[in-house]
């Protein structure tokens, strides 16, 4: 049996997986206002964000770990597998939140929830730079990322109908039995890598690894670059990616977060009001990811370079969401704060899935995951360090100093790409 386009249910997949992956992410935020009620019933509206913020701060901490190991792990066991046991883990992980009695268990069902779940994004990573040549990449990166999006988009409605008929305990097993249906699609279809697929047609394997040769076709050295670890941090173009991941992620993770939250504390909203406004930043970046795709698609096919395309994309995301950032300060009624949010995170996404590409746009295939790993683990680690902040930058119920942060890391991502990585190319040894 052969199937056309075998790479495009691949990476469907993937993004469903996301998908998936946000809304169990999500779940805790959109339940926090009846969770609180009834674990933490005697703390201050100051305690409960305090609770939060550590048990969100405890969730990343463990995703930055988590992305760190499964980088490696998906470069030693191989995308199959690897994706097995993050979304095996992360779906039992969902499920143990029903059995949470306070701070302890809750933050340590988030924490393997974390680790499990920070595999998705090397995992991706991995299986783009496996499955589809250089120039179909960013959009592969977009589609798989417009997961992120879809998932919050159908997360918040989805949670907050779900209150009407179920327990919150209920709604964390609900949503964590859909990532052990997604892995019968997965197993069955996901057998081996395109090079030695059984129902890959001839003419789209050919198509992919001669895609991917050409990448190396402008360095001197045909053999791909896969540098140690230590190597790897030796080059000044691996910084550019971690920086720029580091800075650039928290300004995702602070809506991921506090969406929810912000709607509650600033327009009074409960659980059901948040599930009718909370998706709408979501459609913003679900558009980001596919326009942010395409336009680095066309500019490559209209014979652009790999790096002046990246840079572009890169540097008209953080450009998008400045100003935005900055208009948060004062958004007025809950509609146009949300419709704000949206073009922060249609932003966001323009330029997330082209710096998520780059270290397959500079490394071979066996190190891909390794960078990926650390530049993830980076960027969550800016994430807990812009968390950890919120309770006291939003004192008073007042955010705009969190925006004013969140627009200076769009400045420091554009600088980091700019500054340390030259030439967006596939490197070679240092001689």
């Amino acid at each position: 049996m052969k199937l056309q386009g075998l790479r495009w249910w691949v990476i469907a997949l993937i993004a469903l997986a996301t998908i998936i992956n946000y809304i169990d992410r999500q779940a805790l935020s959109v339940l926090w206002p009846d969770i609180v009620e009834e674990l933490f019933p005697d703390e201050s509206a100051l305690e409960r964000k305090q609770i939060y913020a550590n048990i969100s701060i405890v969730f990343v901490f463990a995703y930055a770990f988590g992305q760190a190991i499964f980088g490696k792990i998906f470069d030693w066991v191989g995308t199959r597998f690897g994706f097995v046991l993050s979304i095996g883990v992360w779906s039992l992980a969902t499920v143990a939140h029903a059995f949470a009695q306070g701070v302890m268990s809750l933050s340590l069902f988030r924490a393997i929830l974390g680790v499990a779940e920070a595999g998705n994004w090397p995992g991706a990573a991995k299986g783009n730079a496996e499955w589809f040549p250089t120039k179909e990449r960013a959009l592969a990166q977009g589609i798989f990322n417009s997961g992120a999006a879809i998932g919050g988009i159908i997360a918040i409605p989805l949670i907050a109908y779900l209150t009407v008929y179920f327990s919150w305990q209920m709604v964390f097993v609900v949503v964590g039995v859909m990532g052990f249906l997604w892995l019968v699609p997965w197993l069955i279809l996901v057998k081996a890598p395109p090079g030695s697929h059984p129902w890959i047609s001839e003419e789209e394997k050919q198509y992919i690894l001669t895609g991917q040769r050409q990448s190396t076709a402008d360095n001197t050295n045909d053999e791909e670059y896969n540098p140690s670890t230590t190597e790897l941090l030796s080059r000044k173009q691996s910084w550019g990616v971690i920086i720029a991941s580091a800075a650039i992620d928290p300004i995702w993770w602070l809506f991921v977060f506090w969406i929810p939250i912000y709607l509650n504390e600033v327009y009074g909203m409960d659980v059901k009001s948040i599930g009718i406004y909370g998706w709408v930043p979501y459609v913003g970046a679900m558009f980001g990811a596919w326009f942010g795709g395409l336009l680095a698609q066309n500019r490559l096919k209209a014979g652009w370079s790999t790096d002046k395309t990246r840079k572009l994309t890169i540097t008209l995301g953080c450009l998008i969401m400045l100003p935005a950032l900055i208009a948060m300060a004062n958004p007025g009624a809950p509609v146009v704060a949300v419709l704000i949010m949206a073009v922060i995170l249609f932003g966001f996404q323009t330029a997330i899935g082209n710096v998520q590409t780059l270290p397959s746009d500079l490394l071979g295939k066996k190190a891909v995951g390794t960078l990926s790993g650390i530049s993830g683990m980076a960027a969550k680690l800016g994430a807990v360090g812009l968390t950890s902040l919120v309770p006291y930058l939003t004192a008073g119920g007042n955010y705009t100093p969190a925006f004013v942060i969140g627009a200076s890391l769009a400045i420091i991502a554009m600088l980091a790409v700019w500054l340390l990585i030259p030439k967006i190319e596939p490197l070679s040894s240092k001689k």
